[in-house]
């Protein structure tokens, strides 16, 4: 039996479905076929192609009003964050960086790529199918240069350094999108990069793979590859928005609690377990997917990874680096 606005909602809050979890867009595209429906009956005599106009400047001016639960987007622009392909995103410029030094992953591809071009385009991989130990240790030896590392104490267990491939996890992250996009693959025991790839770096340098591997981050890559959480929750879907929030206010308790308002549906793909609530799972996915796997392996963000001063939680800055405002600019 299809579900009612007017019927008690299934969270069993007491409330009416419309007015607990039917997300604000639902709620105000009901509202809107209410005002049409009373249109019509108001006036018996429109025409089949007049109630149609009608119908079409209702729900043309919902779909571009603002949302509170969506922090003012409109559901348009919600939806083109949601849905479009990665150069057609409205309300967004995405643009390729000057410098990419402070970049791990556009580093640690460098290393890669000079490494390849070193041996006519290829290099051996390891019995198990990884960088050679060599790419690693060029790559743990770049951390004092990123502004991740005046957090990352001890070194033994930081995500930027460490004795081979398996040990660097943002290393390892490279690596899988630099496949993804196309650029480099492995075949017959060896790393090869692409000859189009190789001729691109000759000519424009690391900067011509920034786009590729950021939309591979953003469109193809499994943000789950590295946790062990047993959860649905696809929140590469809404990295824009998520994106967009943090660069606003730079509150990561804020955006979980923004992201929750906007997609109460989230909490559905993070059931309940014996230790947490849906709520805080979900906060620990979107800092761990987003925040440290995403954002603080591009250099976009640094986040101190101290939680606790004299027994309080601290509150969780997400603090902004040139790199991400050179790369996103929002016009919303």
């Amino acid at each position: 039996m299809k579900l009612g606005r007017n019927d008690p909602c299934p969270c069993n809050s007491g409330k009416k479905y419309k007015r607990c979890c039917m997300d604000s867009a639902s709620k105000q595209h009901c509202e809107v076929y209410d005002e049409i429906a009373q249109t019509i009956a108001t006036n018996p005599d429109l025409s089949l192609d007049e109630m149609n106009l009608i119908a079409q400047h209702k729900i043309s001016g919902i779909n571009n009003s603002s949302l509170d639960d969506f922090c003012g987007l409109s559901a348009n622009q919600m939806d083109n964050w949601l849905r479009a392909p990665f150069n057609e995103l409205a309300g967004v410029t995405i643009s390729i960086p000057n410098e990419l030094t402070a970049s791990p992953v556009m580093r640690y591809l460098a290393i890669i790529l000079d490494e390849a071009m070193q041996q006519g385009g290829s290099f051996k991989a390891t019995a198990k199918g990884n960088l050679p130990a060599q790419i690693a240790k060029q790559a743990s030896e770049l951390l004092p240069e990123f502004a991740i590392s005046e957090y990352e104490k001890p070194v033994s267990i930081s995500e930027f350094a460490g004795s081979n491939e398996d040990k660097i996890n943002a290393l390892h992250y490279t690596r899988i999108l630099a496949d993804i996009a196309g650029i480099i693959y492995l075949q017959n025991g060896r790393f090869h990069v692409k000859k189009t790839a190789q001729k691109q770096y000759q000519t424009h340098g690391i900067k011509a793979f920034f786009l590729p591997m950021l939309e591979a981050a953003t469109t193809h890559y499994n943000w789950g590859y590295f946790d062990s959480f047993v959860s649905d929750c696809e929140l590469r879907t809404f990295w824009v928005f998520m994106l967009w929030r943090v660069q606003t206010h730079e509150s990561v308790e804020q955006l979980i609690e923004e992201v929750i308002t906007a997609f109460p549906a989230l909490l559905n793909e993070t059931p309940a377990t014996e230790y947490t609530e849906p709520a805080r799972l979900l906060g620990v996915l979107i800092r761990s997917r987003f925040i440290e796997r995403f954002l603080e392996f591009w250099g976009f963000i640094t986040v101190n990874p101290k939680r606790f001063s004299d027994g309080d939680p601290i509150a969780i800055k997400a603090n902004i680096q040139p790199l991400l405002k050179q790369t996103f600019t929002f016009d919303i």
